[in-house]
């Protein structure tokens, strides 16, 4: 009998170093403690409710794409044919109707050639820092508790960052010019600060915009770049939205990354990047940072799917480039959870009860996720015992802090993938966790 051929065995301290990062691990835990308990229900996932798809659809907005192709742009049935079955422009081919769609939504005034479409926010968000960031002292600044897919990125970049801890009602301005003055006089360059004014993931916070003129007042003052990411923007319970920095910025201090994953669908992967800025050559020539992101892209993805970007495109038409007005029943379903969950906890955990216990939550005006605190460790045990004997899932908060140094007694509940029953259920089951695990 022959011997096995022998086995190609790779020494992990020979692995780029980033893969031996417990924040790479997040998700693959969070996955596998969902797949041991399938009949738990999940508050950890922040993907969009699928009872809002319809399938037909997709045909539909195909259908509207290549009659606006040849229709509004005069395109023959081969161009037609190159333009949804061949490689396409690296920066995109929807980019004049994301353009007009940021308009009518955001009152964003972005010329189409600074856009960049990509494959998710995530290419956007890799593409921005691997651009900006070529100096070993630049320094990424993150709000604390932070969304991980930005820190990740950065880890794998070897991009030092450094957090901004997080007030109750988002970034504070002033605690952002001391961080930057600290990192300053320590010999490093605060080159940019990722921020979600929106209700952001992890927290559900929102910024005011008093706060945000500050904001965009510091960056100017502090030679500092904002890196917006708004992908919640639309599920508020008022209806309308706060104007977003991209929309109150007059100095191009802010690149916007955005996607269509919340908004329309997160299958199709198609994001994009504002990036207005002006970048200047030794020869004093100029060019928009979206061309500089373009070399990039190309070296990594090539260009965005074509049909991809057509179906968004055709959504885009269908709904007269306004998915804020297309979103509202998505936006009421969302806020509609969000409802049920504070209702069922306040009913089941009434104020001197919860105060006794040392439980409280945030009650945030609109988004997919609510912070909740315990008197004792969120961890990784606690969440294997509620999946196992309670059957409900959530995910702790001490992964969203870039550092390892917070939210170790707090968890996030994600409102986005349950039906209304499913929530109020989910929330009788987290009770019963909490009146065994806290007293």
């Amino acid at each position: 009998m022959s011997e096995a051929p022998p086995t190609t065995v790779l020494s992990a301290q020979g692995l780029h170093g980033s893969l031996g990062d417990p924040l790479m691990e997040v998700m693959n835990f969070l996955n596998e403690v969902t797949s041991r308990y399938p009949e738990a229900i999940s508050f950890g996932p922040g993907r969009p409710y699928e009872g809002l798809f319809e399938v037909e659809r997709i045909g539909d907005y195909l259908d509207a794409y290549q009659r606006y192709l040849i229709e509004d742009q005069g395109r023959s049935p081969d161009e037609v044919r190159t333009l949804l079955f061949q490689y396409g422009r690296t920066n995109g081919q929807i980019h004049e109707l994301v353009a007009r769609a940021l308009h009518n939504d955001e009152g964003i005034t972005a010329d189409p050639a600074s856009l960049v479409v990509t494959v998710g926010c995530q290419e956007g968000m890799f593409l921005v820092l691997r651009a900006l960031f070529g100096d070993p002292s630049d320094v990424l600044l993150v709000s604390s508790p932070c969304y991980v897919g930005i820190t990740g990125a950065a880890r794998l970049l070897d991009i030092e960052t450094v957090h901004v801890p997080e007030g109750e009602q988002g970034c504070d301005p002033d605690v952002l010019r001391r961080t930057v003055a600290e990192l300053r006089a320590a010999g490093k360059r605060p080159r940019a600060f990722y921020v979600v004014p929106d209700f952001s993931n992890p927290t559900g916070t929102c910024l005011p915009v008093p706060a945000r003129r500050r904001l965009l007042e510091l960056a100017e003052e502090e030679d500092l770049l904002l890196l917006e990411d708004n992908p919640y923007g639309f599920f508020t319970r008022t209806g309308s939205g706060l104007p977003t920095l991209k929309a109150l910025d007059d100095r191009q201090r802010v690149i916007y990354l955005g996607s269509f994953a919340k908004t329309c669908f997160p299958g199709a992967r198609v994001g994009y990047v504002v990036a207005d800025q002006q970048v200047e050559a030794a020869d004093g020539s100029r060019t928009l940072l979206a061309d500089e992101l373009s070399k990039i892209k190309g070296m990594v993805t090539v260009n965005t799917p074509a049909l991809s970007q057509a179906v968004i495109g055709g959504m885009l038409l269908t709904h007269d480039f306004r998915l804020r007005e297309a979103n509202k029943p998505a936006a009421d379903f969302y806020q509609g959870n969000l409802q049920v969950l504070l209702d069922h906890l306040d009913r089941l955990l009434p104020e001197d009860r919860r105060e006794a216990a040392g439980i409280s939550w945030n009650s945030p005006a609109g988004g997919f996720f609510l912070t909740l605190t315990l008197p004792v460790p969120a961890d990784n045990a606690l969440l294997e015992e509620s999946a196992r004997e309670h059957g409900v899932i959530w995910t702790p908060m001490s992964y969203f802090y870039p550092e390892g140094d917070g939210g170790r007694h707090q968890l996030r509940l994600s409102l986005s993938y349950l039906t209304p029953d499913q929530v109020a259920e989910g929330a009788r089951r987290l009770v019963g966790l909490l009146e065994r695990s806290c007293g």
